[in-house]
């Protein structure tokens, strides 16, 4: 009588299984989170999305990702119309803007918008102000200024450049 290899591989494993000492390798329990060595948890801090990004937290790379859809949308009006929106809502299909963020409530974040024709403030402000949750200010110069503080302004330390 001949056996088939699977029936052969299946009955090696098995006795190969049942001569080795411990308990199997798939009932071994991983320790729980909290028992992890801190090198670990820290391993867990904000990693960043791309090289230079000057964001600090999760909550702070959704603002900023936020900032640039709105300078792009702004750039695109402008060129297109002459002037920048007086409101967010004249943004919606200018660039990647969309209907759904004219809502100011960005999660962590709060968005106030002010608009000329020949310029626009933007800011971000925190729920929670602290270093990972900084206030977040723009104008139409494509400078996104940060302050971990107080809310930002044109005065605050510059993070990022934009040239449009």
């Amino acid at each position: 009588m001949r056996l088939s290899t699977p029936v052969l591989v299946f009955i090696t494993a098995f006795l190969l299984a049942a001569c080795l000492p411990g308990p199997p390798i798939l009932a071994q329990e991983s320790a729980p989170a909290s028992a992890q060595a801190p090198d670990a948890q820290a391993a867990s801090a904000y990693t960043p999305k791309f090289h230079g990004d000057p964001a600090r937290s999760d909550s702070e790379a959704a603002a900023l990702g936020y900032i640039r859809v709105v300078m792009r949308a702004e750039v695109g009006f402008n060129k297109h119309y002459g002037h920048f929106a007086l409101t967010l809502a004249q943004l919606v299909h200018s660039g990647t803007f969309t209907q759904r963020m004219l809502n100011p409530d960005r999660g962590d974040y709060t968005v106030g918008y002010k608009g000329k024709k020949d310029n626009f403030m933007l800011t971000l402000t925190p729920k929670n102000l602290d270093p990972q949750h900084r206030s977040f200010y723009v104008e139409n110069d494509g400078k996104i200024h940060a302050d971990e503080t107080k809310a930002a302004d044109g005065d605050s330390p510059v993070v990022e450049t934009h040239h449009f």
